[in-house]
């Protein structure tokens, strides 16, 4: 039986085979393959909790070989494999596969003749071990299955924690272990393993999930109710079109007037990941070890809000594992970067190649590795670094060259990559309160009907249209061709600019299900993408 475990690095990572040989010699326990100091100690942990499992330890001298020899591995994953290879070698007793009809007597799974077959195939086993020979819980299993499965490899056994996690790897037969014993019975018996429901497109999703056109959103919960939201209704309308189509979004405002706190209640009218954006953004998420065990398959969009500080390795991703990074974590999600301006300008410059290329590729000691960074990027400024700038009632302490300054870390290309551009008014209407909000539900009913439009017509939302897919579904009436000419004109937009308004015009016209851009979507479309963010201003 060939025993293969898993050595992350990157997005990628390898499988790896552990293999055990007996000899002669003084007992010890040797470790070739270029393990780090943990899978060295695995030596130690592995002795106690075979010894403390009720098994016989290998008098012999033991020599356990991690192959590839050249990847370097790490991590407490290979304590499991290591024992069961170990106790495999030594012959130690288990239940042969012909009594294992009397299992049944027992309440243990029943084997068949095929399973005799199985018994000899590969198996992939994850999992540390403490030194009674409980099994605990690592990261990265989602990863490692998918790995197995791409290699023919269909049966695993990981930590009973991480067991619903493996089984929304599609086509892999699980088994969950406790302990070691279990997992000892269970590599000489496939009836043990079962598979998930991940073939199933409501794999993950809550239950309960509010369903609009066939499109899933998360539950409505305190705090991320829009109605709350007072006179700010371009921001929220920014934000509802932003939902439907993926696009980016900066707003700016002074202190106060409620840019933050709009932003944060987005998840709220995201639509849950389709199956497939769900394994992509899984696997990323098990590599980290951000994994809920409430939450095997990552359904909900991805909400990411590092800190100011952030470095540049904590937003790209890095380390000598290249572990996923703020961008690579938002995958398939949002990155929201608040009071934008006060991170560093090259965190900044950074993002410009990921929005363009929905990935981002990491180098390392002569590796390298890509990651999916298909996210959305949301951004809230004030106008400068007081804050002040522009208000009727408040005096700016800011100098012309502090605001200059201020502004020159957003760089052209940055700006240019971002769809909608609100300005937000710091409203104090002593009638405000009296203002009746836009409900979320009232909200996510369009975002519903431009999703299910996009995910029938194109692989992907309305921002990541191609020239080619612009041409093919940005279909205009005359008069908004006339519209959008003029706005070329006057405000001098560039190619990108302009693409970016035929893909808000359309995501505004699936909206609405409209087959053609109207007039009055690409009125609105130009009215986000320019500065001054009135419908009036192309009259």
């Amino acid at each position: 039986m060939n025993i293969f475990s898993f050595s992350p690095f990157g997005y990628e990572g390898a499988l790896v085979s552990v293999e055990v040989d007996l000899r002669r010699g003084i007992p010890a326990v040797d470790v070739v393959g270029l393990a780090d100091g943990a899978v060295k100690e695995a030596r130690e942990r592995m002795q106690a909790a075979i010894r403390n499992s009720g098994f016989e330890f290998p008098p012999e001298r033991i020599l356990i070989s991690l192959s590839p020899a050249d990847l370097k591995k790490e991590g407490a994953g290979f304590d499991l494999p290591i024992a069961l290879a170990v106790l495999a070698a030594s012959g130690e007793p288990s239940l042969p596969v012909e009594s294992l009809s009397d299992a049944a007597l027992t309440g243990a799974p029943q084997a068949t003749k095929e399973d005799a077959v199985l018994m000899n195939c590969p198996v992939l086993v994850m999992g540390e071990l403490e030194l009674s020979g409980k099994v605990r819980s690592v990261k990265g299993i989602h990863a490692a299955c998918s790995t197995a499965i791409a290699c023919g490899i269909t049966r695993c056994i990981v930590p009973k924690a991480n067991a619903d996690e493996a089984r929304e790897v599609s086509g892999m037969f699980v088994y969950g272990a406790d302990n070691l014993s279990d997992a000892f019975e269970a590599l000489k018996n496939p009836a043990y393993f079962t598979s998930g429901s991940s073939d199933t497109n409501l794999s993950g999703i809550p239950k309960n999930a509010e369903c609009i056109n066939g499109v899933f959103f998360i539950p409505v919960i305190e705090g991320f109710e829009f109605a709350e939201i007072k006179g700010q209704k371009k921001l929220v309308r920014a934000l509802q079109i932003a939902a439907a189509g993926g696009h980016n979004l900066l707003a700016v405002g002074a202190p106060g007037c409620g840019k933050t706190m709009s932003i944060q209640k987005f998840p709220a009218l995201l639509p849950l990941l389709s199956k497939d954006e769900a394994q992509s953004t899984t696997r990323i998420w098990s590599l980290a070890g951000l994994l809920s065990p409430a939450e095997p398959l990552v359904r909900t969009p991805p909400f990411r809000m590092p800190h100011q500080t952030a470095s540049l390795e904590g937003i790209c991703g890095g380390g000598p594992q290249c572990r996923p990074g703020e961008i690579s974590l938002a995958h398939n999600g949002v990155l929201f970067l608040d009071e934008a301006a006060e991170f560093r300008t090259t965190v900044l410059q950074t993002l410009r190649v990921p929005l363009e290329s929905h990935r981002i590729t990491l180098s390392r000691a002569g590796r390298s590795t890509v990651y999916p960074a298909d996210f959305q990027l949301m951004m809230a400024a004030n106008p400068c670094p007081c804050g002040n700038y522009g208000s009727e009632t408040k005096l700016c302490l800011c100098s012309a060259t502090a605001i200059d300054h201020y502004w020159k870390k957003f760089s052209s290309p940055l700006l240019d990559r971002i769809d909608l551009r609100v300005k937000v008014e710091n409203k104090s209407d002593e009638n405000l309160l009296e203002e009746k909000g836009i409900s979320t539900y009232e909200l996510r009913l369009p975002v519903a009907k431009a999703t299910a439009i996009q995910r029938a017509r194109q692989s992907g939302r309305n921002a990541g249209l191609t020239p080619e897919q612009i041409g093919k579904y940005c279909i205009l009436e005359e008069e908004a061709k006339a519209i959008l000419d003029k706005a070329v004109t006057r405000y001098d937009f560039s190619p990108r600019a302009t693409a970016s308004c035929l893909k808000i015009a359309r995501t505004i016209a699936d909206m609405e299900e409209s087959p053609r851009i109207k007039e009055e979507h690409m009125k609105e479309a130009v009215s986000f993408r320019s500065v001054y963010n009135h419908l009036g201003d192309m009259e």
